[in-house]
């Protein structure tokens, strides 16, 4: 296939994932939010409720992080510290994972992370938010929050996977014929030329 007729094939696909998105923001107007309790939490400065996180903003997103042990969700994480400083302007964030206070602090600062974290451990949140799988495993995704004066409520939320569309380096693998060809995210890598 000529270069041309395959980019036009492409933009084609990509104008239908736009309709698509639209449909799904429609959907997620009309979604009736779940009423959440101000579940507590641990920071590296105390224990923090729910609400406390939001700050002054009405909305809150927390990132279902499965800790310092999985390279997607510290993939994952890499790219959300790029747009921290965007996002904060519109809403709060947090990353939740199930390792220590003391834990996350070491991890954040070798990957230099500047978005705030909370631990979820010796909680339900993660389990309660549908985070949790019952065998017990972590599982990594996102949630939406709303503040309603003095109650909580979930607007939405949605599992996180490749191919996701809150991590870039998939789409940018998409561009190369091959796709990731195999390739996994690591927490370290040897040095590249």
């Amino acid at each position: 296939m000529r270069y041309r007729e395959g980019t036009r094939r492409l933009a084609a696909y990509r104008k239908r994932i736009a309709a698509i998105h639209d449909k799904m923001r429609a959907v997620q107007r009309r979604i009736e939010p779940e009423f959440v309790e101000d579940y507590t939490l641990s920071t590296a400065r105390g224990p923090k409720r729910l609400s406390q996180l939001f700050g002054s903003k009405r909305d809150l997103f927390v990132i279902h992080n499965m800790g310092s042990s999985c390279p997607y969700c510290t993939l994952w994480a890499d790219g959300y510290n790029g747009l921290y400083p965007h996002l904060r302007t519109r809403a709060a964030f947090v990353v939740s994972s199930p390792d220590s206070p003391a834990v996350q602090q070491r991890f954040a600062r070798s990957r230099r992370w500047r978005f705030p974290m909370v631990s979820h451990q010796g909680t339900t949140f993660a389990a309660d938010m549908g985070y949790r799988s019952r065998s017990g495993e972590w599982r990594p995704g996102i949630s939406a929050f709303r503040r309603q004066g003095d109650r909580i409520v979930r607007l939405s939320d949605v599992g996180s996977r490749p191919w996701d569309d809150f991590c870039m380096a998939w789409h940018l693998f998409d561009l190369l014929p091959e796709g990731p060809a195999g390739w996994q995210p690591q927490l370290r890598y040897g040095r590249t030329r």
